[in-house]
C-alpha cells in the first residue's frame, strides 16, 4: 500500500507574504545543505527515493511543510523492481511562511527532512511524537 505521510505546519500564524524571501534555487541549496548535515546512517539506507521541492501542495494551501509519498521500508516486501521512486517533497512557500529568518528556515527544513525520512523507515507520527521528532 502506497502511503502518504506529511509534516504538518506549526500551529502559529502564517504570513500571506513570507518574511524570508528566497527563490526556488536558493531554497533548494539550503535543502541540499541540510541533507548534507544529516547523519550518514540516516541517509545511507534510503533506496529508490528522490527529494523534491515544490512551491505548494496540490491543494494550494500552506498547511503542509513536507510529504513522504511512497512505500515505507517496512512495506517493501510488496515493492517491485522497476517501481517509480518514492518521493520526499518539501514545500517552499509553507516553510517560508512560518519562518522569521534563514536560521529558523534551516531548522524547519532539517526537522521536516528528518520527519519525512522517518516515514520512509516506517516510523509513524505517534512514534515520532514519542521520540520528540514531531
Amino acid at each position: 500500500m502506497n502511503i502518504r505521510c506529511d509534516s504538518q505546519s506549526k500551529v502559529r500564524r502564517r504570513r500571506s507574504e513570507p518574511y524570508v524571501q528566497l527563490d526556488a534555487e536558493a531554497f533548494e541549496a539550503i535543502v541540499v545543505d541540510e541533507l548534507d548535515e544529516l547523519p550518514d546512517d540516516m541517509i545511507d539506507g534510503l533506496e529508490n527515493v528522490v527529494f523534491v521541492v515544490e512551491d505548494r501542495p496540490e491543494d494550494g494551501t500552506l498547511d503542509l511543510l513536507g510529504l513522504y509519498d511512497g512505500y515505507a521500508l517496512t512495506e517493501r516486501d510488496r515493492y517491485g523492481m522497476g517501481e517509480m521512486p518514492d518521493r520526499i517533497i518539501l514545500y517552499r512557500e509553507p516553510l517560508l511562511a512560518i519562518c522569521d529568518d534563514e536560521d529558523e528556515l534551516r531548522d524547519e527544513i532539517h526537522v521536516t527532512l528528518v520527519h519525512e525520512i522517518a516515514h520512509f523507515y516506517g516510523i509513524d507520527d505517534d512514534r515520532l511524537h514519542e521520540l520528540g521528532w514531531a
